[in-house]
């Protein structure tokens, strides 16, 4: 008779090999975080479209980016897997938790983010392709690296995921009817262009900077370097979080100054800007998690707060 042999409550699982189940699929791929990315695409198109949407490209814009977005979280996660094995909230994605080979999420992430690729400049053009590309260059090869680098890089972050409406605001335009037109650079800086990019990078900032003072101990386990990490009393992160709230609420009238908007754009828009900025305001005087959780909280809010008031108010076509 064989012995029973009890197994060690301390080993780590064997990877299963090519089987990926369906919540490992959604882990790896971040799915959250690549829904955001599919609704800010959504609205860069929506906006920028000029005589009504078509629906065949607009579907062919999202198919591609979020494609890309997948491929992004997995290769990021491959990146990481040393990191995230050390943080807690982390541990046991399915990377570190050893249920997925880092060989078959590497397979996968090549496949998701070429596919993209092709089929954005097959079948919608080759502006949102670009914009993907640099997309995932700035996301992994230099947002990732520089995260145990330097505390910059939750700037660097902010610019890969501000770039996303832009994919579907050059998604809109279609193929070029000038063949001299191959890549079409005034498109990225149309008034339009610019304020969703830095509507989607200044928003990005008091939401990452709460989340980093509320985690900086995992952080820190993690070897990743933050603003917030050595910031105990929370002064530095909330002051940041302020000075980027104010310049969100600033950039509000830019669209009304470029006339893609009327001046009553202004109402809705400074009232939700107004919000972040009192919750920074309190972060900073009580510099506690509560408060900290409480700016995180509204900056889920803020965002599709902000896209549907400008959706109301955009004058299409300008």
């Amino acid at each position: 008779m064989s012995e029973t042999v009890n197994p060690d409550p301390a080993a780590r699982p064997v990877a299963r090999g090519l089987g990926v189940s369906r919540a490992d699929f959604l882990s790896l791929t971040k799915f959250r975080l690549s829904a955001l990315v599919i609704i800010t695409t959504f609205f860069g198109f929506w906006l920028n479209s000029r005589g009504g949407i078509n629906l065949s490209l607009l579907l062919h814009t999202l198919i591609g980016s979020t494609l890309a977005a997948f491929g992004a979280a997995i290769f990021n996660q491959l990146m990481e897997i040393e990191p995230d094995s050390r943080m807690k909230r982390t541990s046991d994605r399915p990377l570190p938790a050893l249920r997925v080979e880092p060989g078959m999420a590497f397979a996968m992430g090549w496949l998701l983010s070429a596919f993209a690729l092709i089929h954005l400049a097959r079948m919608v053009n080759v502006e949102a392709a670009a914009v993907t590309a640099l997309t995932l260059a700035v996301y992994l090869f230099i947002y990732t690296p520089l995260k145990q680098r330097s505390a910059w890089n939750t700037i660097i972050g902010a610019v890969s995921g501000a770039l996303p409406p832009l994919i579907g605001w050059a998604g809109a335009i279609g193929q070029p009817h000038d063949d001299h037109s191959y890549f079409r650079v005034s498109i990225f800086l149309e008034s339009g262009a610019v304020y969703l990019f830095l509507l989607l990078f200044l928003w990005q900032l008091p939401h990452f900077l709460a989340i980093n003072w509320m985690y900086r101990d995992e952080y820190r386990k993690g070897g990743f370097i933050m603003w917030a990490n050595e910031d105990h009393e929370g002064t530095l992160t909330a002051r940041l979080a302020m000075l980027f709230s104010v310049m969100a609420a600033l950039l509000m009238f830019l669209p009304v100054m470029t006339r893609q908007t009327g001046a009553w754009f202004l109402l809705p828009a400074l009232l939700v800007n107004g919000i972040l900025i009192l919750l920074s305001l309190r972060f900073y005087r009580a510099r506690d998690r509560i408060s900290a959780r409480k700016l995180f909280l509204f900056t889920l809010l803020y965002l599709p707060l902000l896209l549907v008031i400008t959706a109301l108010f955009w004058r299409r076509g300008i």
